[in-house]
């Protein structure tokens, strides 16, 4: 039975693997080197109650993690965050990022965050649609903004403004 719960620090060799698989064979992230754990470490040492990681356990096998990151270091943009959602592959289209993206927005709203931003690559559809089928409103699109596997790629904005 999938259970969700907040990450732990023996947690990230699992979120530090989902994630280079996705670094090498998808557009959901930017980046096109894998990190290392020293790496994913930092990352995770900046997040806090405000900022949570998140991960989807099915017994003792992490299958997917999300987090809430600062949206900017800028202090008029304390209230805002920018998601994250990776799902171990051959675990995706099975409802885990559902799981992961209600847990990960009720921690948000309980925050006391205003607005949680998402950028979506092109080719995303599933997200594009989960995004919206929580509330998310796209806002816009950065056409050509990034280029991974010899594509050049559009980024779909979506917001969502806790009520």
């Amino acid at each position: 039975m999938l259970q969700i719960r907040r990450a732990e620090l023996q947690d990230l060799e699992a979120i530090t693997d989902i994630y280079n698989e996705a670094v090498r064979n998808t557009a959901a992230t930017f980046d096109t080197q894998p990190k290392t754990t020293a790496q994913q470490r930092e990352w995770f040492d900046k997040h806090d109650e405000k900022h949570p990681v998140i991960v989807a356990c099915d017994g003792d096998n992490i299958v997917g993690w999300a987090s809430l990151s600062a949206y900017s270091d800028r202090c008029a943009y304390a209230a805002t965050t920018e998601a994250s959602i990776y799902i171990r592959a051959g675990e995706r289209g099975k409802g885990v990022g559902r799981k992961l993206s209600v847990a990960l927005l009720k921690a948000g709203k309980e925050a006391g965050l205003h607005t949680v931003i998402l950028r979506i690559a092109e080719g995303n559809d599933a997200s594009i649609k989960l995004a919206a089928s929580l509330g998310f409103k796209q806002i816009g699109v950065m056409e050509e903004v990034g280029i991974k596997f010899g594509k050049t790629l559009d980024v779909t904005i979506m917001q969502l403004i806790y009520k």
